[in-house]
């Protein structure tokens, strides 16, 4: 499942890339980080958790299959992608409403700064 959600993430966020010019495999490899990063985050919480609280329970732990920790973690990494992809996205369009047209005016505005 978690493969997934990968090829998701990955496709989701090139497009973004794409749309705004930008290089798409940077922005693929960023959501892949995220997910992983959020994914082992939380597991690792729930494990420090479950450790503290009953640690013979540690010994009796299975991961391999569908368990609701399992889809905890899959619905909080997808969360965190779309999260970080909005703020992305918003960060993206904030820079292509920057009008050309104060940039060409700008141009020559650096070297009359120190001019007397």
């Amino acid at each position: 499942m978690s493969i997934i959600i990968l090829v998701g993430a990955y496709r989701y966020y090139a497009g973004l890339a794409e749309r705004f010019g930008k290089t798409k495999w940077h922005f693929g490899l960023l959501a892949i980080g995220i997910y992983l990063g959020f994914q082992l985050l939380f597991l690792f919480s729930y494990g420090t958790y479950i450790a503290f609280t009953n640690p013979n329970s540690l010994n009796d732990n299975n991961y391999a299959g569908f368990s609701v920790v399992n889809i905890v973690s899959w619905l909080f990494a997808i969360g965190a992608v779309y999260g970080v992809y909005r703020i992305l996205e918003i960060r993206f369009k904030k820079e292509a409403s920057k009008s050309p047209v104060w940039e060409i005016e700008e141009i020559g505005s650096e070297h009359t700064k120190d001019l007397p």
